[in-house]
């Protein structure tokens, strides 16, 4: 591909939205559709930004998964498996039911492997500054095992692809509400790939892990950076938090690219989850992202989705502000200075009948209208410590 863009790329496939567990799974790809739409109903994604994907080859797949867990993948995939497949199904994470097989598995899912790889080329070949895949970030598949949702890793097999092909240093940034697990244990020992994830505690929230003493190991301790922040967290303890150590981290690594993870689950109406962040965070977060990418990384940017779970309230304005700060929409100056500023009445009157609760009318949240979090400041001082933990050992 030898296509010259002068504006960021936003990378769609309908195929995408054909990842889906099964009708009452929480994974509900019409986050997506509804995305695309605000985005247009906005004049914020004109035709020529958008991409088709492409699939991921098994040479890619294998970068970070095994080959006996691809096979399994495949053998899962076929509208009637085989019994010995079936019976072997647990032993990959494939039957439970957060991540059941489905039929079509295997070639949905690569296509989103394949859009996260094409949005490293677009950026790392110069042919876009950045590049927005809102179908990819499946953080939590393993080497051999789906788990969380994810059947392959599309956020690690990018960012092997960009240490293999461009010989890139990656920092890879997850805001997602879970810990961004997979990503970290594939390159947990990479002095070349360093994480970042902001998350909620593993105490109380899947997977579990993400505790703030997990720094990576050997040459790569200090690359791998958690902050577990508390349940009830909301918008300027967890600004506070990602914003310090990010910069902090940033400057030290100097990386050659950044590879981010959107998940919008750490929003107050998200149901899967208990931290208690408006959609301010949906602005000031990749606002930081897109001014470090380009004082660190000459721009260089990737940006994923993941996970969401409030559908309708949520996701779309979460994802839609992720692209109007990358692409520098003119929405975003009016923002600035009408904060209420509603949501597209066309956009609002598609979707309304088809919601279950009352859609929020503008772009961002009325929190002054929230029931104030009676435990903020014990909230916020224990975050303050876990932050000063996280930002011990950078390297």
């Amino acid at each position: 591909m030898d296509m010259k863009f002068t504006e960021p790329v936003f990378i769609y496939d309908d195929q995408e939205i054909q990842y889906k567990f099964n009708d009452t799974h929480p994974f509900n790809q019409d986050r997506l559709i509804m995305t695309v739409d605000l985005l247009r109903k906005s004049g914020a994604l004109p035709d020529k930004a958008v991409l088709t994907s492409r699939s991921a080859t098994d040479a890619e797949l294998l970068r970070v998964h095994s080959a006996t867990y691809i096979e399994a993948v495949k053998a899962l995939s076929v509208p009637a498996p085989e019994e010995r497949w079936v019976r072997e199904a647990a032993r990959f994470g494939l039957d439970t039911d957060d991540t059941p097989y489905f039929p079509g598995m295997h070639d949905i899912t690569a296509k989103v492997v394949g859009g996260s790889i094409l949005a490293v080329d677009l950026v790392m070949t110069g042919q876009a500054p950045h590049a927005l895949h809102l179908g990819g970030g499946l953080h939590h598949a393993l080497q051999s095992k789906g788990a969380g949702f994810c059947v392959y890793n599309d956020a690690s097999a990018a960012i092997a692809y960009a240490k293999e092909k461009y010989g890139a240093k990656v920092l890879y940034i997850d805001t997602d509400v879970h810990h961004g697990d997979g990503v970290q244990w594939s390159f947990y020992a990479d002095p070349q790939v360093g994480t970042l994830s902001i998350h909620e505690t593993g105490k109380y929230l899947f997977p579990g892990t993400g505790a703030v003493n997990e720094r990576g190991e050997g040459d790569a301790f200090g690359t791998s950076v958690n902050i577990p922040v508390e349940p009830y967290t909301e918008d300027d303890s967890w600004l506070e938090c990602f914003s310090e150590v990010l910069t902090e981290l940033i400057a030290r690594f100097q990386p050659d690219v950044i590879i981010s993870q959107h998940g919008c689950d750490a929003h107050a109406f998200d149901p899967l989850a208990h931290v208690h962040c408006s959609m301010r965070v949906y602005k000031a977060m990749p606002e930081l992202i897109h001014r470090l990418a380009h004082q660190w990384c000459e721009g260089r940017w990737v940006a994923l989705g993941g996970g969401g779970y409030d559908i309708w309230r949520v996701v779309p304005r979460a994802w839609s502000l992720l692209w109007l700060v990358m692409s520098e929409q003119a929405i975003m100056s009016q923002l600035e200075a009408e904060p209420q500023l509603r949501l597209p009445q066309a956009w609002l009157d598609a979707w309304q009948g088809k919601s279950p609760v009352p859609l929020v009318e503008t772009w961002l949240d009325p929190v002054e209208a929230w029931a104030p979090i009676p435990r903020r400041q014990v909230i916020t001082e224990k975050n303050r410590q876990t932050k000063e933990l996280a930002m011990m050992y950078l390297k």
